[in-house]
């Protein structure tokens, strides 16, 4: 009996030995999950990944402002994307959001609460692999992970993880429980090839709340043709584009308000929340290529 428990011991420690090499060296992955080729290895795309072991946002990889680097988008009212809300603190990028001291007109919008959004400065590839761990402020604001083109003939968005913290008696029925969620989408927009919004969506209920605890969500660019989802390292759906899905696309980090989960008249926890409840938090963003 005594032989049996050393192996017993020394099997769980080599797996917990191996864990810890694993989220180090290559993507997390749930055993048995990783899909590379034998004869492939994972490498890191430094420029597209960040550990947020600072107390600042690297702006050699990340831009969190609404214009520049060619983007020029604001948010969507009645939340605008304000840079400040962006911080970098004890391990994590968090985004939170509140309230605007007074409402803000732009270009004939009207803005009277905040989030932000954060971009990669460099452009994601097919066959990359895309993951971050996330936990989702508590609000009826978004929180969410994904790749999205810069202009050219053919704008292709694909979401990796979309949710919301809270849904509410004003939430559009079909999205009642976009609270526990995991959400994908490909997105091509309409442009000169296309008149009109082609959207293929994947969806798998999640084990709490998104706001409830950290989850990794994930995605393998696996090819034009193909797009492989992961939640918490295991597989969980693919979704085959009508199009080549084969523009380069940016990461976005993107904590906005949506029509068919309005703000409630009173503000919900956007506006009385504690920071934590307001605030959604990335622990790491990490990009892999194969070779």
């Amino acid at each position: 009996m005594p032989q049996i428990q050393t192996k017993i011991i020394l099997a769980l420690l080599l797996i917990v030995f191996d864990a810890n090499v694993t989220v180090a060296a290559q993507p997390f992955f749930a055993f048995g999950e990783d899909p590379k080729p034998t004869e492939k290895r994972w490498v890191p795309v430094d420029e597209m990944s960040d550990e947020f072991a600072g107390d600042s946002l690297d702006d050699s990889k990340w831009n969190p402002h609404p214009s520049g680097d060619g983007w020029n988008w604001r948010g969507r009212p009645p939340a605008l994307f304000v840079p400040e809300n962006v911080t970098v603190k004890d391990g994590k990028m968090n985004v939170t959001v509140s309230k605007l001291d007074s409402p803000v007109e732009r270009k004939g919008q009207s803005f009277t609460h905040q989030g932000a959004i954060v971009r990669s400065h460099q452009p994601g590839q097919v066959g990359w692999y895309y993951e971050c761990r996330m936990k989702a402020n508590q609000t009826v604001m978004s929180s969410t992970f994904w790749l999205n083109t810069k202009g050219g003939r053919k704008r292709l968005e694909t979401d990796i993880q979309e949710c919301v913290g809270r849904t509410t008696e004003l939430t559009e029925p079909w999205a009642k429980r976009w609270d526990e969620i995991f959400h994908s989408n490909a997105i091509h927009w309409p442009g000169p090839d296309n008149p009109e919004k082609l959207q293929i969506q994947g969806q798998e209920r999640t084990q709490t709340k998104n706001w409830e605890r950290f989850y990794v969500y994930a995605a393998w660019w696996k090819s034009p043709d193909e797009l492989r989802f992961y939640l918490d390292g295991k597989y969980v759906y693919s979704i085959h584009p009508k199009t080549k899905w084969d523009v380069p696309a940016y990461l976005t980090m993107a904590i906005e308000t949506y029509d068919w989960n309005p703000l409630p008249d009173d503000g919900g926890l956007v506006e009385s929340g504690t920071w934590d409840q307001r605030t959604t938090q990335y622990d790491w963003v990490r990009t892999w290529r194969l070779e």
